[in-house]
């Protein structure tokens, strides 16, 4: 098989990733780069893990044909419905391998980073569900606009801690996650929710969240007679739901991935998320990749509707995808996206979250033909969200 954009042992997709960390914080990750594969290896790792994504999160999660959207769009549309996990999005299949991780490299203490709140809640779940402490950091203009998470997290037992400063978002949640890890490296274990940060976090995320992909071949085999579809469609923030979706298929050219990214108030608008378009390599929370910076190599300040993708880099897999062609990068404005997730909830009656609702707004944007295959992963439902499409739309 070819494993062109699989991470090497050193952890790089083409140009992109590696570690690049504090001293502090090397003997933490070289424990994990050298332990990971083995442990997650082990059979009862995976008896573990298997059985808590059936018994506890609900997997397989469907793979829903949706007829109505089909006929409006005149191709053939099929959504993942990672909004159907337990917590409501695909992060909860990440923080469950990582938690069985933690617990077998003898850590007590969990740390997390949240900017929608959905990993902050899904780390949570896994954190009372082995009876762990667990701390969740958040920016404070997050925490303002996903009041409905942070009170979750609260409910689940853990400590939300605000980031106050920077734009208060995603990226600073990051940093006051490192520098806690840092400060407390024997006890703690850093749960990172999306395929960025140092190696082995990339690979390790997308190998957790590969179950997307790996239900999506017999799954659709059963509906259609393929494995695979023509195009596999999912919203980039950092990038899990994507790497999950688009990895059982990153060796066959003949699906074609859409990764959709947060355009903001428009690309060039200084108020967006569209890290592919705007972005200049770099290094951001231990990896390079790309990033948005100004010409001085500061980061620039992401925006996004979206609290889960207003983060100003991508993750290494992603950047790889992006400047190797392998994968096809769209933006979504926050009108395109709304208007996406709105058609959504009128036409399959399925309130999308708003990341996944940039995934759905491609449709709007390009011609599929009559016979494709699409498949949507739909990363997370929408309650999170209700108050901001009430307020968008006026409900």
């Amino acid at each position: 098989m070819n494993t062109t954009y699989h991470a090497t042992e050193q952890g790089y997709y083409g140009e992109f990733g590696g570690a690049f960390i504090p001293e502090m914080l090397y003997p933490n990750v070289e424990e994990l780069r050298q332990r990971y594969l083995a442990i997650m290896e082990e059979p009862a790792f995976q008896s573990e893990f298997q059985a808590l994504l059936t018994d506890y999160v609900g997997r397989p999660t469907p793979l829903y044909f949706a007829e109505r959207l089909s006929k409006k769009y005149n191709t053939r549309i099929y959504l993942k419905r990672e909004d159907l996990c337990h917590t409501g999005a695909h992060k909860i299949n990440n923080t469950i391998g990582q938690v069985l991780l933690a617990k077998r490299l003898g850590k007590k203490r969990i740390i997390a980073e949240t900017g929608a709140g959905q990993h902050g809640v899904a780390t949570a779940t896994v954190c009372a569900l082995m009876g762990l402490e667990c701390i969740v950091y958040m920016g404070e203009i997050d925490i303002q606009r996903q009041a409905p998470n942070v009170a979750r997290m609260k409910m689940l037992g853990a400590e939300v801690r605000p980031a106050t400063s920077g734009s208060k978002t995603l990226k600073d949640a990051t940093n006051e996650a490192i520098r806690d890890w840092i400060n407390n490296p024997v006890d703690t274990y850093y749960i990172i929710g999306s395929v960025v940060g140092p190696h082995p976090y990339p690979d390790m995320v997308a190998r957790f969240q590969s179950v997307i992909s790996a239900e999506i071949q017999p799954q659709l085999f059963e509906k259609e007679g393929r494995k695979n579809p023509d195009y596999v469609i999912a919203c980039v923030g950092g990038g899990s739901n994507a790497a999950g979706a688009f990895y059982h298929f990153l060796d066959d050219s003949n699906v074609q991935l859409i990764a959709v990214e947060a355009a903001g108030k428009g690309i060039d608008s200084g108020e967006s998320a569209a890290t592919s378009t705007l972005g200049k390599t770099g290094i951001i929370h231990g990896s390079k990749t790309l990033l948005m910076q100004s010409e001085d190599g500061q980061i620039t300040e992401p925006y996004s509707i979206s609290a889960g993708l207003d983060y100003p880099g991508i993750g290494p897999l992603h950047a790889h995808l992006f400047t190797s062609g392998r994968a096809e990068f769209a933006a979504a404005t926050d009108n395109e996206a709304m208007q996406a997730g709105l058609e959504l909830c009128k036409t399959e009656g399925i309130i999308p979250a708003i990341e996944s609702a940039h995934a759905l707004a491609v449709l709007e944007q390009r011609q599929f033909g009559t016979n494709d295959i699409v498949v949507i992963n739909l990363s997370g439902r929408g309650d999170k969200d209700l108050n901001t499409y009430i307020s968008y739309f006026g409900l």
